[in-house]
């Protein structure tokens, strides 16, 4: 796909969100919306996956450590044809495979449950370090999403310590530098910075972008990739609620999800990119 196809399809993304959310009158709204881009990106350019062939045994890894971010997993994975679109409605109702916080079991092409915050690097390290020095299979690569706030996890660095001294150069971990969590800013609740120096000190490769930057993401991708001797980390700066103005940097649309009202406000804001396109019939 091109960067503009890209893009457009991240969009998509979000209003399957929003739609998704108030379907389910539960969850969480700012992850999910600022993550749109770089889980986009990953499932449709980045990882070597067979969407109709979920076990594929040469398949890419991808854990999703932040859970209750999925809506943004769940809404990509449809959109790439892991199942009908029609199904994200059904998003936390009793018996969906569309769990609020996945569940491996549940759907086929989910690599891991996840829930408690802070699992999910050391699961993706695991797996690292399975295919470097057990299956000594250099063609395949382990990524992993974590949150900022989620950095808070003392299991977060025991993973970072393990991946730097075996030195697992098949993982690649984006951080969602969103700067918010469920109890306000990050560096209220629980200062981060130096963020890139902690992950350095821990042996790690670190990269800084623009984590709503298609192009910049897939470059990180790339360039993580050619880093044979360590692991690599992309701190990626986003916008919590990307795409709706009222959402945009309020910590409160951590784990609150659109109403009518508001999802009807949110999808006009994505479809008309803020007001930037005009559809036929609307005033100047």
């Amino acid at each position: 796909m091109t960067i503009t196809q890209l893009e457009q399809k991240a969009n998509t993304v979000r209003k399957d969100i929003i739609t998704m959310l108030e379907a389910a009158g539960s969850g969480h709204s700012a992850g999910p919306l600022g993550l749109a881009d770089v889980v986009t990106a990953l499932y449709f350019t980045i990882m070597n996956i067979r969407p109709e062939e979920p076990e594929w045994s040469e398949r890419d890894f991808f854990f999703l450590s932040n859970g209750h971010t999925v809506p943004v997993q769940y809404a990509v994975m449809a959109e790439r044809g892991y199942f009908d679109v029609s199904e994200l409605t059904t998003l936390r109702k009793l018996g969906s495979r569309l769990q609020g916080h996945p569940e491996r079991t549940k759907l086929p092409g989910l690599e891991n449950t996840s829930g408690p915050l802070g699992s999910g690097l050391s699961q993706a390290a695991g797996v690292a370090y399975t295919l470097q020095y057990m299956d000594k299979n250099p063609k395949r690569w382990v990524y992993c999403i974590t949150g900022d706030g989620e950095l808070d996890e003392g299991n977060v660095w025991e993973a970072a310590m393990f991946a730097g001294k075996y030195k697992l150069s098949q993982l690649t971990v984006f951080v969602d530098r969103n700067n918010i969590q469920i109890d306000g800013r990050t560096e209220d609740v629980m200062p981060l910075e130096d963020l890139a120096g902690k992950w350095r000190s821990f042996g790690w490769h670190v990269q800084e972008v623009d984590g709503h930057n298609m192009e910049s993401l897939i470059d990180a991708a790339d360039m993580a990739k050619a880093i044979t001797n360590r692991p690599s980390v992309v701190i990626m700066h986003t916008v919590p609620g990307k795409g709706v103005d009222f959402m945009e940097y309020d910590y409160r649309w951590h784990g609150m999800p659109p109403n009518h009202d508001q999802a009807k406000v949110a999808l006009h804001e994505l479809r008309t990119l803020k007001g930037k396109i005009r559809h036929e019939g609307e005033g100047v």
